[in-house]
């Protein structure tokens, strides 16, 4: 007999085609907003973390803090030296890596053309830190970085600029006043995660930069990666204590130098996508509820409509549970389907604004399982209702109805 009630609910949801259809569109545009927004903010957040990664893995970057705009500091400004790197080098204990950096915009020259790009004194840990390969040639050696040798390796966007498909190892390129040899390429990594094209590079070493490009001993930066299950936090803390003393702070003192946490930037930006996502998939959910309600008045002007039909089958033997389960799975069918139409939908809605804004296409199996459960309790919910009122109508009245 279930079987009987479950089919010709159906029955009824297919004589009614374009009404049915009709009455799921509001389920359908409900379910298919919610999973193209959570699956393009998924995607988004890969996105951030992803090129925030880009800069390197456990990342920390010490800089000189900075006045604020008022001109009123409660520190002596002081800009980082080759002081503060020894100190970071030999007192570190829980880091993989540390490297001076000093960098500047300059023109760099080979042959007849010229671009504009970023020059980097530094050291070979640079590249340990910033999880950056070499795609072609090597590092520089340790007599190079020592001595301030004439050479350098060069980024992505350099090497196509200049030599194309060519071999650049081994040619001369003139980095603002000064001759170099490229010795190796950089592997690409596009652009950062704020918005730095980082393969417009040339990197040099560090002395050599400070005497020919910079025309000054200051430090720009030291990047710092902590060790393999070392906590950032723990590295920060050491360096927090190694630097104090070193640059001679009192107790109470403010720093004057900052630390930035590129896993907790990461994660703050990430967390920040999440929650916009979540508040656009929750705005996008309130359809679902349009879509319900517009369920329910199908369903009660479908029972008004079959009122003669519920008292025939009362006056035969039908019980009150057959009535209400028909009607209960009218409005879940119909729900059900909106569902699965509105998943193929926003997934399809998804791919393509990923593919446009090119961010990953990250779907998310829970969420399309919770999307088709809750379509199904949209319907068994506001489905009761009318389905209630048909199964407590009076055979005698309802055979009177016309």
């Amino acid at each position: 007999m279930l079987w009987e009630t479950i089919r010709l609910a159906l029955l009824s949801v297919w004589r009614n085609a374009l009404r049915s259809f009709l009455t799921l569109l509001g389920i359908v545009i409900g379910v298919a907003a919610v999973i193209a927004m959570i699956t393009i903010g998924s995607g988004t957040t890969e996105k951030v973390r992803g090129d925030i990664s880009k800069l390197g893995s456990n990342l920390l970057v010490v800089q000189a803090a900075r006045p604020d705009r008022s001109g009123s500091t409660s520190f002596t400004p002081k800009q980082l030296d080759g002081r503060d790197v020894e100190a970071l080098s030999k007192g570190l204990t829980t880091a993989k890596a540390v490297a001076p950096a000093a960098q500047k915009t300059v023109r760099v020259v080979y042959g007849a053309q010229n671009i504009s790009a970023q020059v980097t004194g530094t050291e070979n840990d640079y590249f340990t830190a910033r999880d950056w390969n070499v795609s072609e040639g090597r590092i520089f050696s340790e007599s190079e970085a020592r001595g301030g040798t004439n050479v350098c390796l060069i980024g992505a966007t350099v090497r196509g600029q200049f030599f194309g498909t060519g071999d650049p190892l081994g040619q001369s390129i003139r980095v603002s006043r000064s001759s170099c040899r490229v010795i190796g390429v950089l592997e690409s990594k596009g652009t950062s995660g704020f918005g730095q094209a980082q393969d417009n590079v040339v990197m040099m070493p560090l002395s050599g930069f400070q005497r020919r490009i910079a025309g000054n001993r200051d430090i720009g930066a030291i990047y710092i990666a902590a060790a393999e299950g070392i906590a950032t936090s723990d590295v920060q803390t050491e360096i927090e204590t190694i630097l104090r003393e070193t640059r001679r702070i009192a107790p109470g003192a403010d720093d004057n130098f900052d630390i930035r946490d590129m896993t907790q930037i990461a994660d703050a930006m990430a967390s920040a996508t999440t929650t916009m996502t979540g508040m656009l998939g929750a705005v996008a959910g309130v359809s679902l509820l349009v879509g319900g309600i517009g369920i329910m008045n199908i369903m009660l002007v479908s029972v008004t409509e079959r009122t003669r039909e519920i008292g025939i089958r009362l006056a035969i033997g039908a019980h009150e549970r057959h009535i209400l389960v028909q009607f209960l799975v009218e409005a879940t069918v119909l729900s059900l389907l909106g569902g699965l139409i509105g998943i193929a939908l926003g997934l399809s809605l998804a791919g393509l604004a990923t593919s446009a804004l090119s961010i990953p296409f990250a779907p998310s199996l829970s969420i399309i399982l919770l999307a088709v459960g809750f379509s199904a309790l949209i319907g068994m919910v506001f489905g009761f209702f009318p389905a209630l009122r048909g199964a407590r109508l009076d055979p005698i009245d309802a055979l009177r109805h016309e």
